[in-house]
């Protein structure tokens, strides 16, 4: 019996560090600016949207939160190859981490979010949740054919943002207004440029194992040049989409504010890939990229709560420094 309590111990150890939680800020804060969208429009105007309970709100955010790492373990499942190169000490690649095991446990916890969407939240949220898994495991295919991989990741985060506001209560058409989708472009660019400063760090397992991501296609020197020319490209989107008009809410001090600060952290990325897009620099730079994209999608509930905004850009920023510091190790 204490065998079997020491490999569940072990199992589950395992299973957490390749859920890598720091990853969770990038799911939970683009899901929470959906959730936080239904409750401004459940506050301030006469529709069906009625605010959600306490508990369920909760219950949406620890969903949105953990969906990241346990979308993971398929992730690391289907790139096993060049995850043996470019992190050789992954629990999954050293075998702590049983493959069939883990992916027995992931999809048992995707059935049973399924059923709290179904029977608790509402049903029509689990359209974006189960696309979101199939462009998981789209993605890892993806990857492979250069800018693909980021068009599929950028679009895969965008659910959790479409999850968080139809999960939170009954809603009315128009789902889809000028400003909603023009929202989720700028999370799908920002994601989707997110995913391309992490290639840096698998270029070579990448390039042994045939994917043929944007890093591998041009190589390290014109990549790391379009590190810092593609670093302004989610405040040029916004400027372009803001000035036509396309969304219509107004600007505030605290978002002008937050978006100056996420400005600086995506060039300040762009740079850290110009200066070092090989070595375990590279890894260590992952920290600023993640904030960079989480606290960009905080600074967008800025425009309709400033309060939360702030507070979400300070705990993102915070945590995922926090703890990514707790995986040190670039290997695994």
């Amino acid at each position: 019996m204490s065998i079997s309590y020491e490999y569940l111990f072990l199992f589950s150890r395992a299973y957490v560090k390749s859920m890598r939680l720091y990853y969770a800020f990038i799911t939970g804060i683009a899901g929470w600016l959906g959730l936080a969208f239904y409750e401004h429009i459940a506050t301030n105007f006469q529709t069906v949207e009625v605010l959600p309970p306490t508990e369920k709100k909760g219950l949406i955010l620890v969903l949105l939160f953990l969906s990241w790492g346990v979308n993971q373990i398929i992730n690391d499942y289907l790139g096993l190859e060049e995850d043996k190169i470019n992190a050789p000490e992954r629990p999954m690649v050293t075998r702590a981490l049983h493959p069939q095991g883990a992916l027995t446990v992931s999809f048992f916890l995707m059935a049973v979010t399924g059923l709290i969407t179904w029977k608790y939240l509402e049903p029509i949220a689990l359209i974006p949740l189960i696309i979101g898994v199939l462009l998981n495991v789209v993605y890892e295919y993806a990857k492979g054919y250069g800018i693909w991989g980021n068009i599929i990741f950028g679009l895969m985060i965008t659910m959790s943002s479409i999850f968080g506001f139809l999960a939170a209560g009954p809603t009315a058409p128009p789902f889809f207004s000028s400003s909603r989708v023009s929202v989720l472009i700028l999370i799908w660019v920002m994601n989707g440029l997110m995913t391309f400063y992490t290639y840096f760090k698998d270029y070579t397992g990448d390039m042994a194992a045939g994917k043929r991501t944007i890093i591998v296609k041009y190589g390290i020197e014109r990549s790391r040049k379009i590190a810092i020319v593609s670093s302004f490209l989610p405040s040029l989107l916004f400027i372009g989409i803001y000035s036509n008009g396309l969304i219509v809410a107004p600007l505030n001090k605290t978002f002008v504010i937050l978006a100056f600060l996420t400005l600086f952290l995506q060039i300040w990325t762009g740079v850290l890939y110009y200066r070092n897009p090989q070595g375990k620099t590279t890894y260590d730079s992952l920290a600023t990229n993640f904030r960079a994209c989480t606290c960009g999608q905080a600074t967008f509930i800025a425009l309709f709560n400033t309060e939360l905004a702030m507070l979400l850009f300070l705990v993102s920023y915070i945590f995922i420094g926090f703890l990514f510091n707790l995986h040190t190790n670039h290997r695994a």
